[in-house]
């Protein structure tokens, strides 16, 4: 990301251009256009074409995140990420963070639980230079002393932070619960001990070994034609290594058996994390999984957690559910913040309304809502040249297809009452639900000690 600000008429010109986009994706008459380019080098990317406004986005990812940092190294992904902007080439930090300014070019690079993501957008009549820089920053960063210290300082104050935060804490802790050594318990931005011990030939080992072509995912919006993306394709990417041979994550053997683990913390509010196991991506059940998260926990006013836990009982501000596919596992996950001596009576009514999606489902009513939001608000996701970017590069990591944007609404209309109850009889249970408190909760008592998150 520019971290010096970044030219008002630039932001202005790419608001317009996402307003644009977003105005004629939800036009009726319009079928949004994904085109598979491939450059002369052999490098793939999906392309959405927008000529109204001279705008280039590019979204990207390196399959293989945090989660693929080495033993003791937890953290790698994320500190490598924080400094490729800070100095590529023949230009340090400053000089490098200078020139994306005057550019007016927004880059950004973040590191996830499964894939390592860059972000790039410039106008046309700078494209040329900043294509460059982004080239640079993937091919040659520097990783100066001083710029490792600075991000090494920054994120242990993060960490700090973090370590008394309960939200983070009890999300942790869940995570170590539910996977137990698997790498997808490591927290993505590391321990404070493992941040200390990672050096610079770490960072340039992750470069040199996790950014290749064979885990790129590219996806293109603005105004710009196959033509021309095709050798701007390789002039960024083609350096890279053809192939890598990081270790493949095993599959994760989630250990959801209803224990309750409580962290003490001596807050007003205790914060709950609940969740059990899911539907993967690819599974045939995913639409209907996501229908009947919506109406349980997911629909945000209109769900029936928020009914029966704020508007019913006023137990919380806030309670919530979501799935969460992963390539080597999947999860249905929720959240809730409440009163010490609310909390018990928080979980049962959670439970509660987890065996009765179980055990009668959502109404026809409730189905059809449940439709008719996930459709209607599906374009507000696609609200910017980046928002549309980084869905394109979705549907190439989960095999969604080409026509993804255009059928979306065909699977969730294909969902019918019968597919939700079969699903929710096979995966909701109540006595499943693995819950970590933290806080002073009253009458609650753990089942088991909560495991132990390093620092």
């Amino acid at each position: 990301m520019n971290k010096r600000g970044e030219h008002w008429f630039s932001g202005f010109c790419m608001m317009l251009v996402g307003f644009a986009v977003l105005v004629s994706m939800t036009s009726p008459s319009y079928a949004v256009k994904v085109e598979r380019v491939v450059s002369p080098g052999g490098i793939e990317a999906w392309l959405v074409r927008d000529h109204s406004i001279p705008i280039t986005a590019i979204e990207f990812s390196f399959r293989g995140g945090a989660a693929s940092d080495p033993m003791g190294k937890a953290g790698l992904a994320s500190m490598t990420t924080s400094l490729l902007d800070e100095g590529a080439g023949d230009l340090d930090s400053q000089a490098f963070q200078g020139k994306l300014e005057n550019l007016s070019v927004r880059l950004s690079f973040r590191a996830g639980l499964e894939t390592v993501r860059g972000s790039f957008k410039t106008l046309n009549r700078n494209r040329d230079e900043a294509v460059d820089l982004l080239r640079l920053a993937l091919n040659e960063p520097r990783f100066d002393t001083e710029a490792i210290e600075r991000m090494r300082r920054q994120i242990t104050v993060g960490l700090k932070r973090k370590s008394t935060d309960p939200n983070v804490l009890a999300s942790r802790v869940w995570r170590r619960a539910i996977f137990g050594q698997h790498p997808y318990a490591r927290p993505v931005d590391g321990t404070l001990g493992s941040v200390k011990d990672i050096t610079e030939q770490d960072l340039r080992q992750f470069v040199a070994n996790r950014f290749a072509r064979d885990k790129l995912l590219v996806g293109v919006v603005g105004d710009i034609t196959p033509t021309v993306l095709g050798p701007m394709l390789d002039r960024i990417f083609s350096a890279l290594p053809a192939s890598t041979d990081v270790t493949a994550l095993s599959d994760a053997a989630t250990m959801t058996e209803g224990q309750t683990y409580v962290v003490q913390m001596d807050i007003p509010q205790s914060v709950v994390v609940f969740g059990q196991r899911g539907v993967k991506r690819d599974s045939p059940d995913y639409y209907a999984a996501y229908v009947m998260n919506y109406v349980l926990g997911g629909g945000g006013f209109s769900s029936r957690l928020y009914h029966e836990v704020r508007e019913k009982r006023g137990l919380a501000y806030s309670v919530y559910s979501y799935l969460n596919p992963m390539q080597r596992s999947a999860l249905i996950s929720g959240g809730v913040a409440t009163r010490n001596d609310q909390v018990a009576q928080s979980i049962a009514v959670i439970k509660k309304e987890w065996a009765r999606m179980r055990d009668s489902g959502p109404s026809e009513q409730e189905l059809a809502d449940a439709k008719t939001f996930l459709n209607g608000s599906f374009p507000l996701r696609l609200s910017s040249t980046g928002s549309i970017a980084r869905m394109l590069v979705a549907m190439q990591y989960h095999d969604l297809g080409l026509d993804y944007i255009d059928r979306r609404h065909e699977f969730i209309n294909s969902v019918m009452l019968d597919d939700v109850n079969r699903l929710a009889r096979r995966m909701l249970d109540p006595k499943q639900l693995t819950v970590v408190i933290v806080g002073s909760p009253v009458s609650i008592e753990p089942t088991a000690e909560a495991p132990e998150i390093e620092g």
